[in-house]
């Protein structure tokens, strides 16, 4: 039997890398999977190349408590209610010192990395509650458990959600509801394109071109290379099933080895 027969996952951040190969998996594995994201083009484009009956999407910003009930509640009316809750929306904010951080982008960046990830357990938790439990799974990254220069709102949001899961983990356990962080390394995304091309633009070394500054990345990953969407996904996987289900309050890294020289 596939190993998400019956259940219900509600993805946000669904039209980028990781939310794609997440939902490609999870409807391979059985489940009826809802896709949420502000990009109706990419959300399109995403359904139309799986071409499921069992995925569909919503045009939803994570951010508002509305448009978050709304898609809680589009889960229920198409599937019956939601079993599987991957909490994936993020944005990356700029590379900038503390100094010369724009406000409004540090609030933007903390409003869809950790207001959304709240908004998103608030009415999701009531609806697992009633069909006796489910998984949640927070996209996190390692910089939730380390700094890095420059990315002050990025690092701090991705902090705050471990925070947030362990104590939805104590939370969620009475209702049988299990919470747990999955934290990349560099994967081959759109963020990752967009982190590179703006270290890049820093460099007053005119040698030190985007495909340089992803070598550099990649030098400090014991791995050498960045991860790609489907072995996070493969991760997600894990935690969302059965399999895991004595897995709650955990972070758990997915990032070639980069955690195990961190103190």
């Amino acid at each position: 039997m596939a190993r998400l027969t019956d259940k219900v996952a509600v993805i946000t951040g669904g039209a980028g890398g990781i939310g794609r190969a997440a939902a490609a998996l999870f409807v391979q594995e059985g489940a009826r999977v809802l896709l949420v994201d502000l990009n109706e083009g990419a959300l399109q484009e995403a359904t139309r190349t799986m071409s499921s009956a069992a995925l569909s999407y919503v045009v939803a910003d994570s951010t508002q408590p509305q448009q978050v009930q709304g898609f809680v509640n589009a889960a229920v009316e198409r599937y019956g209610g939601i079993d599987v809750f991957l909490a994936n929306a993020g944005i990356e904010g700029v590379v900038q010192s503390i100094i010369d951080y724009p406000i409004d982008v540090f609030d933007q960046v903390m409003a869809v990395n950790v207001r959304a990830v709240w908004l998103g357990l608030k009415y999701v938790m009531p609806v697992m509650r009633s069909r006796g439990g489910g998984s949640i799974v927070i996209t996190s990254s390692t910089a939730g458990i380390r700094g890095t220069a420059g990315m002050s709102a990025y690092g701090t949001s991705k902090h705050a959600v471990i925070g947030m899961m362990r104590v939805a983990a104590l939370e969620g356990a009475a209702m049988g509801i299990r919470v747990n962080t999955v934290n990349p390394a560099p994967i081959e995304t759109r963020m990752m394109r967009s982190l590179e091309e703006m270290r890049a633009s820093q460099q007053h070394d005119s040698e030190m071109t985007i495909d340089r500054i992803k070598h550099r990345y990649a030098s400090r990953i014991p791995l050498q290379r960045y991860g790609n969407p489907e072995e996070v996904a493969c991760l997600m996987l894990f935690l969302a099933s059965d399999e895991s289900s004595f897995c709650t309050g955990g972070v758990y890294m997915v990032d070639g080895g980069t955690s195990a020289g961190t103190v």
